[in-house]
């Protein structure tokens, strides 16, 4: 009697669907306008890190113009770094880069080598202590985009509202909707709101006051919602 062979291949099921691998994950973002356009820039896996979404950074590059020459900007949470080349892109004059992170830092400065521009300095450090340093009415743009899980939302919007200028603006990236009452005391109000699945993108703006120190009147907010 012959022994049965262990080896022989047993015959394919034809029910059973084939492994299919995983979709490999880019973690990358690009530069969207500008002189870097298309410029791939590279997303640590991180807990917290959450790139700007394309179509909100879209959207929020459109309200600032395409030509930001001779603005200065602070990016007092940078993570990626994403927002602070796309406005170097677009012909800023200095872009501040501020992260806490010592592998996103050694990352920034690492594209800002790549890139070859001496528009953007990458400082490790706290974003909100940055802020309160800078010279007030110094600066025609500033992100502020923490850890939607941190508590620093409030300092970072009172600090940035001391250094912008009286013409510039502030984005606020948030997990919530931010109104009158929790911008008090900061000296700013939503000009621009967009809701992008959970991102509430605010474009904020100084409030003008008159001569007579008359708070002058604030136009309500343009909605957007993608």
């Amino acid at each position: 009697m012959k022994s049965k062979n262990t080896d022989e291949r047993q015959p394919r099921n034809p029910l059973r669907k084939p492994i299919r691998p995983k979709p490999v994950q880019t973690h990358e973002v690009r530069i969207i306008g500008g002189q870097w356009k298309r410029t791939k820039l590279p997303v640590a896996d991180k807990p917290g890190l959450r790139p700007t979404p394309d179509r909100v950074r879209e959207t929020l590059f459109n309200w600032l113009g395409p030509d930001l020459t001779s603005w200065r900007c602070l990016d007092a949470f940078a993570g990626t770094g994403v927002l602070g080349f796309e406005a170097a892109s677009r012909g800023a004059k200095e872009v501040r880069l501020i992260e806490q992170d010592g592998a996103l830092v050694a990352q920034l400065k690492l594209i800002q080598m790549q890139l070859k521009t001496d528009a953007v300095q990458v400082t490790r450090g706290d974003g909100v202590s940055v802020l309160r340093q800078a010279p007030p009415g110094s600066l025609e743009l500033i992100f502020l985009d923490p850890p939607f899980d941190s508590n620093v939302f409030n300092a970072g919007v009172q600090a940035a509202g001391r250094a912008v200028t009286s013409n510039g603006f502030v984005y606020l990236e948030a997990p919530v909707r931010w109104d009158t009452e929790q911008l008090q005391g900061s000296g700013l109000y939503v000009h621009r709101h967009l809701k992008a699945g959970a991102v509430h993108a605010h474009l904020l703006k100084r409030i003008a006051v008159s001569i007579d120190r008359r708070v002058d009147n604030v136009a309500p907010p343009t909605d957007l919602k993608l």
